[in-house]
Parts: C-alpha cells; sequence; structure tokens
C-alpha cells in the first residue's frame, strides 16, 4: 500500500479579537449586544444557582416561560437592557452602577458588566 503524501498546509489568517465578538462581526450597535449577553448570562446563572425551573423564574421575573428560554438561549432582541437589570433584582441580585472616567488613549469609552465574587451583585461600568 503506497504511503500517503502529506497535505500542503493552508495558512490561515489571524485577527485579533477586539474583545467584543459582535465588534468584530460588524454587529449595528455591539456595546448593546454585549452587555445584554453577558447580563443574560448573570439572569441564566442566578437561575441555575437558586435551582429554579424556567416557569418557577419566570414567575418571580413577572414573564412568561417562553421569555425565559429565550433569555438562556441568547436570543435577546426583544429585551432591554434595563428589562434585564430588572429581571436580576428580581431573581435577588444586587445591580451597582458606576460610572467613571474614560482615561485610556487606546480604546474608546465602554460599558462592562462585571459579576461580584459573591455573585450578590454585579457593576456595570460605563
Amino acid at each position: 500500500m503506497p504511503k500517503k503524501q502529506p497535505k500542503e498546509q493552508e495558512e490561515i489568517e489571524v485577527i485579533a479579537s477586539s474583545g467584543n465578538v459582535y465588534a468584530d462581526t460588524g454587529h449595528p450597535n455591539p456595546e448593546e449586544a454585549m452587555t445584554k449577553a453577558e447580563l443574560a448570562i448573570l439572569i441564566s446563572n442566578a437561575i441555575k444557582r437558586k435551582k429554579l425551573t424556567q416557569k418557577k423564574a419566570a414567575e418571580l421575573m413577572g414573564v412568561d416561560q417562553p421569555k425565559v428560554s429565550a433569555i438562556i438561549r441568547g436570543q435577546l432582541s426583544g429585551f432591554t437592557i434595563d428589562r434585564l437589570f430588572r429581571f436580576l433584582i428580581a431573581l435577588g441580585m444586587d445591580i451597582i452602577i458606576e460610572a467613571k472616567p474614560h482615561t485610556s488613549r487606546v480604546t474608546s469609552a465602554h460599558i462592562q458588566v462585571i459579576q461580584s465574587p459573591s455573585f450578590k451583585r454585579i457593576r456595570a461600568i460605563a
């Protein structure tokens, strides 16, 4: 049986990420999309931590179960950041918003969602 010749390897272009997949893929509002995604992760984590069913979480959040499912699956177009904040509060999370002057000359001002190590509060930094 003849030996197979190794295939020539193609060069793959690698592009460094900006840290925001939505910005990297040309989303029209990447900061908002990333913030919503990060908040949805916190909502999902809070539901898991409390061992809630989607139905029970929906009752606490004041919505129907399909909306909870949509959030967990990352389908966030029907939700505002404010509404996601209210869901976190309904799930027993504190939200702290801290605005500070942007000092970097390399990056632009941005929003950042940070989960507290104690998982009892988050900070949105703008």
